[in-house]
């Protein structure tokens, strides 16, 4: 695990950029803080920071390999981690190649060596990678399947330089020559959808290698980039009478992962949310270390606190559990410091009380597991039941269903019956734009003036809808998820966030395997029974506790809606909105009145009000200099 920072210069000239390399490292220093350092040839220049948790003492980088006739022909420098590195280097020894550390690294250079390209094929992991063939000149670049780990780019007259993190670009730009303008297009995508959709970011000279994608370049040359994960969602029907023998491949495919995550040189614990998917993660960690230790976060109000249903699961599975309970004067006082560490903001409210049980579990261990993932794959979303709700107007007639969504249109909004008629009346490509959209595109424009229809969140969603229009409705949603909400947000903020407190997250769902059985399911075993992952519950049922089996999704809820309007962080929220010079992007006077709605009751605009107000602050730090995100160099123990 580490942050990676490279160029492939244009004219062989790398010696003139390791200062630049040099001083941008340490702005990501929170990814690796056990090792630092830089290396060039005459076309590259490769800087990291590494996070050692596998083969502690070796696999340092970058990492120099090569066949016997060319022992330095290939330089890697890679973030993440490979979780069947052993099985991969046993078939490569058998193959005829000599290893010399005991490490995931070299696996990867190996692996390159002999099969090219297609090496990300054969790596179970999450990764973002760069190799620098010294003899052929191309530079391979890569990110896991999912995009769990990040992978930015520039290119310039200069070059071309990629990093696991934007800040470190940015504080390369006057080398680079690097264009810091801000991307309209993807500040609308960002305002619309709550964060801003790959590839891009909000500079519009820097983008994102997409997850499941490799790329090439050459020096001069720009960057090629190839998509090798393709997710097909292949349902395969199940005979009546052998429903239990997919739960079981479901169960085996989850306790192999669980425990191929479990693969460190450091302690390994896990997040513990209290729901089925974290409560699995955690029971099957415990099984391969009988003193684990689970953490999670909440907020105590009314009464009330959701710390208590993880402590009661925690109980169940007979683990020693922390809690980390954030007021609202926290909350507020870290938002800055962690809009710094997002690159881009991300308007999910969660964001912050996992950055405080992150910090927490930091001190107790290296490594955690967490559950993200399982809903996506396994059909978790309350939404994905709306198709077998609305299946009735399919049968409809095509004048008629235009008929009943001109009378939809006309209908007041609030009556009764009138979300129905129109969901109803619309395609998918029309209704479901992911978990995360928060204004249509009238609320948009009211803060947004200049929004433009055609950048609203079509954009995104089209050409992922263009792709899976053979599958089933529910697997059509789950397959736009992949692509949009969860590389998005859940897993900006699962790396994002946990790097930050130099905490290496695994998501063992998030898995090729796990999800070569999950694309399987059909979708009536995964919306059955009144529930939602009905598979996955039912090939739960020998690893998590029967009253934890049903619970609905919990995650880290946050009384956003309760603080915006109360003192907790109404105050707050009108002198961000005040001080922000963000005049030419947003009304600030319409944000204000929408402040006031929500704190009258009049709407409820928390999730808006929330997108705006996180673009302002993260604005004054990166493009306004004006707020100080107060960042702190942090020493942790290596050895934990």
């Amino acid at each position: 695990m580490c942050g990676l920072l490279g160029m492939l210069t244009s004219n062989a000239n790398a010696a003139q950029f390791t200062d630049a390399v040099e001083r941008a490292l340490p702005c990501m220093r929170h990814r690796g803080p056990d090792e630092a350092g830089s290396w060039h040839d005459e076309d590259v220049v490769y800087g990291f920071n590494r996070l050692s948790i596998i083969d502690l003492e070796h696999s340092h980088q970058p990492l120099r390999w090569g066949p016997a006739e060319s022992p330095e022909r290939y330089a890697l420098t890679f973030n993440g981690e490979i979780y069947n590195y052993l099985e991969l280097r046993e078939e490569l020894q058998d193959l005829g190649y000599t290893f010399h550390t005991s490490g995931d690294s070299e696996t990867i250079v190996v692996g390159y060596h002999h099969w090219g390209e297609k090496v990300v094929e054969h790596l179970r992991g999450m990764f973002g990678i760069a190799i620098w063939d010294t003899r052929e000149k191309v530079l391979f670049l890569a990110r896991d399947q999912f995009g769990i780990k990040p992978l930015y780019y520039a290119t310039t007259a200069a070059g071309t330089a990629f990093s696991s993190e934007k800040k470190s670009l940015l504080e390369m730009a006057p080398e680079l020559g690097l264009d810091l303008d801000l991307d309209r297009r993807a500040i609308e995508h960002y305002v619309d959808l709550q964060y801003v959709p790959e590839p891009e970011s909000l500079h519009t000279g820097i983008r994102r290698l997409e997850s499941g994608c490799t790329a090439t370049l050459r020096p001069g040359g720009e960057v090629v980039a190839r998509r090798y994960f393709k997710p097909n969602f292949d349902v395969t029907p199940v005979p009546k009478g052998r429903e239990q023998d997919l739960f079981d491949r479901i169960a085996h495919a989850l306790e192999d992962s669980v425990a191929k995550h479990m693969r460190a040189d450091v302690t390994v614990g896990s997040f513990l949310s209290g729901g089925i998917d974290s409560t699995a993660i955690a029971a099957l960690a415990k099984r391969h270390n009988p003193d684990l230790l689970t953490f999670t976060t909440g907020f105590e109000r009314e009464g009330y606190s959701e710390v208590d249903v993880a402590a009661e699961s925690a109980a169940a599975i007979g683990v020693e559990h922390i809690v980390k309970v954030v007021s609202p004067e926290e909350y507020a006082d870290a938002i800055p410091k962690i809009m710094w560490y997002l690159d881009d903001p991300v308007a999910d409210p969660s964001l912050v009380p996992l950055y405080f049980v992150a910090a927490e579990a930091r001190k107790h261990v290296k490594v955690v597991l967490s559950g993200e993932g399982a809903d996506e794959l396994f059909g978790g979303y309350t939404i994905y039941k709306e198709p077998l709700s609305l299946a009735p107007f399919e049968k409809i007639p095509s004048p008629l269903r235009k008929g009943l969504r001109k009378l939809g249109q006309v209908l007041p909004d609030g009556m009764k019956g009138k979300s129905l008629l129109d969901r109803g009346t619309m395609t998918m490509e029309e209704r479901y734009y992911g978990n995360a959209r928060s204004f249509n595109f009238e609320q948009l424009q009211r803060v947004l003036p200049w929004a433009k229809p055609e950048w609203d969140h079509r954009e995104v969603t089209a050409p992922v809808y263009e792709v899976n229009r053979h599958m089933d409705p529910v697997a059509r949603m789950q397959h736009l998820d992949l692509f949009t909400w969860m590389r998005g947000d859940i897993l900006v903020k699962a790396d994002k966030i946990n790097m930050a407190n130099s905490l290496e997250l695994r998501v063992p769902f998030l898995d090729k395997e796990v999800f070569n059985v999950a694309q399987t399911i059909p979708h009536d075993l995964k919306i059955a029974d009144g529930t939602t992952k009905y598979a996955l519950r039912k090939a739960l049922e020998q690893i998590v506790p029967p009253h934890v089996l049903h619970r609905r999704k919990l995650g880290f809820p946050v009384p956003m809606r309760h603080w915006l309007a109360g003192d907790e962080l109404y105050g707050w929220a009108q002198d961000t909105i005040t001080e922000s010079q963000t005049d030419e992007i947003f009304d600030r006077g319409q944000v204000l009145e929408m402040l006031k709605e929500h704190r009258d009751g009049v709407t409820d605009h928390s999730r808006r009000l929330w997108t705006v107000l996180a673009f302002m602050v993260w604005h004054g730090i990166f493009m306004e200099k004006r707020i100080d995100p107060k960042i702190e160099r942090k020493d942790y123990p290596v050895d934990l």
